[in-house]
């Protein structure tokens, strides 16, 4: 494999060498769309390669001729022109800001209503190999309303189309909490949600809860955001589910444990006290434990819910973290009403009353 990159990388290197560049530019520029087709997708493939070949392409003033090209009627050329400036962007930040600067926002946004799949895909992926390189770049197309754009383009798609919108909402959100924030405000978490749960590839369901995770992981009021989604019984069924894939139970797994790890919204949580496995249940009541302590009414509930019952149950090594949890928890409550729902009690009850000699 990596034998053949190198040859493509030798060969396409020769083809600058011979100098095609300017040729191809000069091509792109002539009236007949076929030419123009050709020679934006031979730049196109020339740009993927390597850094230094795509600031051959950019060295030759095709940047500005390709995103003049974004609106033109012809499907089948703007996909070529969206795909010569995705490949362009991805490799560097100089690169992916040259072809912003190339004033391509927001008239790249109408191709993701475009009724050509292909047109909507490219210029999703074009967005997201821009987002990925900075928070300043991510915020300039949050500016652009680049990301409600994006969140709009994945509800009106299916599978791999939507792939890349998913992966540039969790490109955008990783960078800061304002930027995730603006990805909840743009309401791109019940978004990804429904992707969660539709879509049947793995690796759509992966990226949409990498994503979640990203989104969810910077503060309580973030992950609460993920959570009133419903996100966290789809994450806890996709990760222990033995059918998913590898990659799909991994980030399943690190989302949750990112978001979780975040999250103080209780009702949200509960649930995952009886199903959760030992090594996500261990966040979850490590939660509990930071605000049961400051919180009267959260304690009322977590007892009327059966949440102290479900944590008396829990196994725990002696001095483990969640043992200490645990502890925590307990020390919320009086004695008598810890021990009232510790397993067992009932029936210890139950002997005490047998061998109660009544006073008569």
């Amino acid at each position: 494999m990596r034998h053949r990159h190198d040859r493509i990388l030798e060969l396409s290197q020769a083809v600058v060498d011979a100098g095609a560049v300017p040729l191809l530019v000069l091509c792109i520029q002539e009236p007949e769309i076929a030419l123009k087709r050709i020679a934006a997708s031979a730049l196109s493939d020339l740009s993927k390669h390597s850094p230094e070949l795509a600031q051959t392409v950019v060295d030759a003033g095709a940047i500005a001729h390709l995103a003049q090209m974004i609106l033109n009627p012809d499907a089948k050329l703007k996909r070529q022109v969206l795909s010569a400036l995705s490949q362009i962007s991805k490799h560097s930040v100089d690169l992916a800001e040259m072809v912003v600067e190339a004033e391509i926002f927001p008239v790249v946004l109408t191709c993701l209503k475009d009724p050509d799949e292909y047109v909507m895909k490219n210029a999703a992926t074009l967005i997201r190999e821009i987002a990925r390189h900075t928070p300043e770049l991510s915020q300039l197309i949050v500016n652009a309303g680049g990301v409600a754009a994006v969140i709009d383009c994945i509800g009106n798609c299916t599978g791999n189309v939507r792939l890349p919108g998913i992966m540039m909402l969790g490109y955008v959100a990783a960078h800061s909490e304002n930027l995730a924030m603006a990805v909840i405000i743009s309401k791109g978490v019940p978004q990804l949600a429904i992707c969660l749960s539709e879509e049947s590839e793995d690796h759509i369901k992966a990226a949409a809860a990498w994503s979640l995770g990203q989104i969810g992981r910077h503060t309580p009021e973030h992950a609460r955001a993920v959570a009133v989604a419903n996100v966290f019984p789809k994450l806890l069924t996709l990760y222990m589910d033995t059918d998913s894939s590898e990659d799909l139970q991994v980030k399943a797994k690190k989302a949750l444990k990112n978001i979780l790890q975040k999250c103080t919204h209780l009702p949200a949580l509960e649930p995952l006290l009886h199903d959760a496995p030992p090594n996500i249940l261990k966040h979850v009541v490590g939660q509990f434990s930071k605000v049961l302590p400051h919180d009267s009414k959260a304690r009322r509930l977590f007892v009327t819910s059966g949440g102290l019952k479900k944590i008396q149950e829990i196994s725990a090594d002696p001095g483990s973290p969640l043992q200490e949890y645990i502890n925590t928890i307990n020390n919320c409550y009086p004695e008598e009403i810890v021990r009232y729902y510790s397993p067992g009690y009932s029936q210890t009850l139950l002997e005490r009353v047998e061998h109660y000699q009544p006073v008569i």
